[in-house]
Parts: structure tokens; sequence; C-alpha cells
């Protein structure tokens, strides 16, 4: 598969060869499960206290013919707690027990459950390489919502100097994203009581930029809302493939697809094999 770089005017410069990550083949159930196991790596573990509805101050009896016991006096052997007594006349209520008021609950969260899964280091290589092959199709792109002529857009190094956010914003005018730009601006007011616990509005994905390293750009793209950076090595499903949902616009810098090529990233590293020599023994 073939690309052209643009320079910073928009300019096509010259055609180079993709590497092969973008040949992968398209697993979208790959790429979904992945996402889903990234998610579950950030869920916080939660659930009741353990004696939660078992604070009771008195507590009747459960022996047949103990003092105070509910048994004999025709009623349900609910655990029950003591409110008052008059000799051996006693008032109780119902406590303790799933049903009762304040009692504890039958099957509470437990702090203690694990929400992590788990995913095989060849299945999460396939589904990062699967998802960078959804970046270079246009109809998989344009499918998700973005606006664009083009996919993968790869451009010159120089991108990586820029400091300030109006310059990039210029750039990205030039290279026919004003549309994805504007597009990004919009944000929505959240229907529910999402929006009283610190996210009252949902803002759209935008593009995300690939790098080759650290860099000054960072600084400048963080301020454009919905807009990602990231480097090439740290590439994971999630931002590839928002919500699960591939094809998200991936701006390239020359230096990331070199990186790509040259470092083979997200396929199996080959294995250099070790010799051992057997030490020398003097002769005598």
């Amino acid at each position: 598969m073939k690309a052209e770089i643009k320079n910073l005017e928009g300019e096509k410069t010259k055609t180079i060869e993709l590497p092969k990550q973008f040949e992968e083949e398209y697993r979208e159930d790959l790429i979904r499960k992945a996402v889903q196991i990234i998610q579950s790596h950030k869920r916080q573990p939660y659930g009741s206290k353990r004696d939660a509805g078992k604070r009771a101050s008195a507590v009747v009896s459960r022996r047949r013919r103990a003092y105070r016991t509910s048994y004999g006096h025709g009623i349900s052997r609910v655990p029950r707690k003591v409110m008052t007594k008059r000799g051996r006349q006693l008032f109780w209520v119902g406590a303790f027990a799933p049903g009762t008021v304040g009692g504890r609950r039958a099957h509470p969260p437990k702090a203690t459950k694990e929400w992590e899964l788990k995913i095989n280091v060849k299945e999460r290589r396939k589904a990062i390489r699967s998802a960078i092959a959804a970046t270079a199709n246009k109809e998989i792109v344009t499918k998700r919502g973005h606006r664009t002529k083009e996919a993968p857009i790869i451009i010159t190094n120089e991108i990586e100097q820029i400091k300030k956010t109006k310059e990039l914003r210029k750039v990205l005018e030039k290279i026919g994203l004003k549309e994805e730009l504007e597009r990004t601006e919009q944000k929505k007011i959240r229907p529910d009581k999402g929006k009283n616990r610190g996210r009252k509005y949902k803002i759209k994905k935008g593009p995300l930029i690939v790098t080759g390293g650290k860099c000054a750009l960072y600084q400048a793209a963080s301020n454009i809302q919905g807009m990602d950076i990231t480097e090439a090595k740290s590439l994971n499903a999630e931002i590839l493939a928002p919500g699960t949902q591939p094809g998200r616009l991936t701006i390239y810098t020359e230096k990331a697809i070199e990186q790509l090529q040259k470092e083979n990233l997200f396929f199996e590293k080959p294995q250099i094999e070790v010799k051992i020599e057997a030490p020398k023994r003097s002769k005598k």
C-alpha cells in the first residue's frame, strides 16, 4: 500500500510504501475485545461495608428454649432485635434479614471482586495492527463520522517543531481538516445526572496525531478539543478505536512511519539465541 507525504502547506512532496502493519486483516471483533479489556483495567472496585445491616444493639436468641426467643409466639422466625421490654414482655422488630427495615442486602457488591480482564499478547498485538490498518481505510474512517477526503494523512517531520496551537490549527486547515475541526468544536450537554458529577458535556473525538517521539507539538495539540497525540510505540487499541469503534482519523508523521517499519512494532520480536560456551579446561 502506497501513501503520499504532505508538507506544512498541504502540498504533496513524495510517495512512500506503508509498513506491513497497514496490510493487516480488519478484525472488528478483536479490536472491540482489546478495547474492553483496557477499559476493565480502569474500573475502580466498589462494595458495601462488611458489617452493613448487621450493627443492631440487641439480638433475639435463635435457640428454642432461650429466655428471649420468638418461638411459641405464633410469629415468623425472622431475625429480630429487642426495642423495649417490660418484665418478660418484649417488643421487637425484624432486623438483619434482607426483607427487614435497615437489614443487610442479600448479595451486595464485594470490594474484593477483580474487574481486570486479560488478553493474550499475540491477540493484543494483532488487534493494534488491525486498528492501524482501519485508519488507512477511508470508508471505515468516514463511517465513524470524521470529515476527511483521504486516509491516512502522513505529514513531514516539520510538524513536530510547532509550539503554538494557532500555528497547528493553520496547518490542519491547509491539509484539509477545516470541517473536522469545526465538527469537534461542537459539544453537547449530557441529558442525565452525569452533568452534576463533572461530566456536563459530551465531546466528540477528533483526529489523532502519531509522532516518532516526545516533541514540542504535544503542548500545542493538547489545547485542541477532541484531539489526542501519542508516540508510535505507545499506540493501543483504545486510542485508535475510541468506544470500541475502529477507524479514527489519524495523522502520522514521517518519523512515526519510519519507526513502525524499522522497529517492526506490534509484531512478534525474533528471539535472540544466546550461545553459552563451556569453560575451557587447562591442560596439565
